[in-house]
């Protein structure tokens, strides 16, 4: 039966790692990977937060460099090459595209010249200029007419919370342990020192206090919510950059909003990404092809409060609705092809300009108080980098314990089941997204779960595997995150709940109150924050 915690009875730990997102899954792996004894706790679900709500792209950041952030472009260039080589089948390449009328030659060099910068970063040389008798516009329906060519060049996609599960997976197996619905009720100091926290498992309602060395809240954009982690005032202005010791005061965060539309692959259909600036304000908006569906995206300032679950706005919704009318008119988009949307808050450091949200930089923030070291800000593809530089700080406070900085690596290699009855490409995105796991995962389907899920590129088995295995303990942890059905299909897949429930009810060991009771509130709930808004 999946959803159990396990806490080992009497056991103190080098390092607590506070939050189930991606940076402190990566904390979590490379603190295991050293020999430390590692305990994450997530208060809801792994992912549940940003790193499930991302825009699910695992990019360099072409636009950090051309506002001239050389470091950050670096770091994300070489992490992106990593994980491609990696995790083939999870993380995989990403052609973008632009139309170019060749009336700004001056600009189009100097796009081209940034482009060949960021590949020399990448270790690799690919076209970047097409002429117009062999360039491919990323959908037959752009209205743009005459092009004097195109620009292209390769980023890369996930899935971000089957990434943060594999992680989590990876650190399992050099012994971290990983607990999700999980609070932390205090943080316990003696002396003016953090000596770990104490814990209720929401399942239970038991808490238990936890001894650590060190605690590294990882909370993101709630790093300022989790009591005592701020070396000072909340919100102060930092006393140092991404990788310095020790700032006076904890950054000042502005939270952001990835607020996305997703909508059938066959009413927006795109062979590459297209970014474009919107018509009214020239903000960038993107679209690309992602796990049979498409998705448009862009940022905005998260003013709603973060004690509160995020949601697209209906005037982001009508913005982003704007955007594709003025990009694809032949299409003739409406509300009704919107199959779900959602929106993340990203814990973007503050840079004090008061710009577009799109200009702020991704940069992370790490700082440190006697037994607890916090960090902030930063980027899904740089998740391994900032792990790093959190361990360089808490190195400092672990007498004995020296950082190995080397980086082997992302995941261990697995081998690709052999399979005669599923295509190569089907096999290479089970071991992308579930490592080791995938082998048992396809000796556990019955008759008939090998095929995919109508509409989706998840095999029926995937629900099973993540009912029996992946500590699923609500509905929306099955279908948001274990499984991305929610976003993929119609009414967050109510079509497809008999079969879901009979797959997955007796491996959850839920009597049939507690189905229905699962099934009500998740379809309440994915109405408020993954439906289509109301009109106000």
């Amino acid at each position: 039966m999946s959803g159990a915690n396990v806490f080992p009875p009497g056991r103190d730990w080098d390092l607590l790692v506070i939050g189930g997102g991606i940076t402190g899954a990566g904390i979590l792996l490379e603190a295991a990977r050293r020999d430390l004894k590692t305990l994450l706790v997530e208060q809801k679900d792994f992912a549940w937060g940003t790193s499930s709500r991302s825009s699910k792209l695992v990019h360099g950041g072409l636009r950090y460099l051309a506002s001239g952030d050389l470091r950050l472009t670096r770091d994300a260039v070489r992490e992106r090459e990593s994980l491609l080589r990696a995790a083939p089948g999870l993380v995989e390449p990403q052609g973008f595209a632009f139309a170019d009328h060749g009336t700004d030659v001056k600009r189009r060099l100097g796009f081209l010249s940034m482009l060949r910068v960021y590949e020399v970063l990448a270790g690799r040389r690919e076209p970047r200029w097409e002429r117009p008798e062999s360039s491919r516009m990323p959908s037959p329906n752009s209205p743009e007419a005459n092009p004097a060519g195109g620009i292209r060049y390769t980023d890369a996609k996930t899935d971000d919370a089957r990434l943060v599960l594999r992680v989590i997976d990876e650190a399992r197996a050099h012994g971290a342990v990983a607990c999700n619905y999980v609070t932390v009720q205090a943080l316990v100091r003696d002396g003016g020192k953090v000596h770990g926290a104490m814990l209720r498992d929401e399942r239970s309602q038991a808490e238990t206090a936890v001894r650590a060395r060190v605690v590294v809240n990882a909370t993101g954009a709630w790093s300022d919510l989790l009591g005592g982690a701020a070396g000072g005032e909340a919100g102060g202005k930092a006393g140092g950059k991404a990788g310095s010791t020790k700032p006076d005061r904890a950054p000042r965060l502005r939270p952001l909003r990835g607020s996305h539309l997703v909508l059938p692959a066959r009413r927006l259909p795109l062979a590459q990404a297209v970014s474009l600036l919107h018509p009214a304000d020239s903000r960038p908006v993107f679209a690309f092809p992602w796990e049979g569906v498409t998705l448009v995206g862009t940022d905005a300032d998260h003013e709603q409060g973060l004690n509160t679950e995020p949601r697209i706005t209906r005037p982001e919704f009508d913005y982003l609705m704007a955007a594709l009318h003025a990009q694809f008119p032949q299409l003739g988009l409406s509300e009704q092809d919107v199959v779900a949307t959602f929106a993340g808050v990203r814990p973007v450091i503050d840079g004090g300009q008061h710009g577009a949200p799109s200009s702020e930089k991704r940069d992370h923030f790490v700082w440190s108080e006697p037994g607890l070291v916090s960090v902030a800000g930063g980027k899904l593809t740089t998740f391994r980098a900032i792990a790093l530089d959190v361990l360089r700080h808490v190195s400092q406070q672990l007498p004995g314990w020296q950082l190995r900085a080397e980086r082997g690596p992302v995941f261990a290699r697995v081998s690709v089941p052999a399979r005669h009855d599923l295509p190569p490409g089907v096999l290479r995105r089970l071991a992308g997204r579930y490592g080791a796991q995938a082998k048992p995962l396809l000796l556990a389907a019955r008759k008939g779960e090998l095929e995919c899920i109508p509409g989706t590129q998840t095999l029926w088995a995937e629900l099973r595997w993540a009912a029996r295995s992946e500590q699923v303990y609500q509905l929306d942890d099955l279908l948001l995150r274990r499984t991305r059905l929610g976003i993929q299909l119609p009414n967050g897949g109510l079509d497809q709940m008999t079969r879901i429930r009979a797959i997955c009810q007796p491996e959850l060991g839920w009597d049939d109150a507690r189905w229905e009771a699962q099934e009500r509130r998740y379809l309440a709930e994915w109405g408020k924050q993954y439906g289509v808004p109301p009109v106000a």
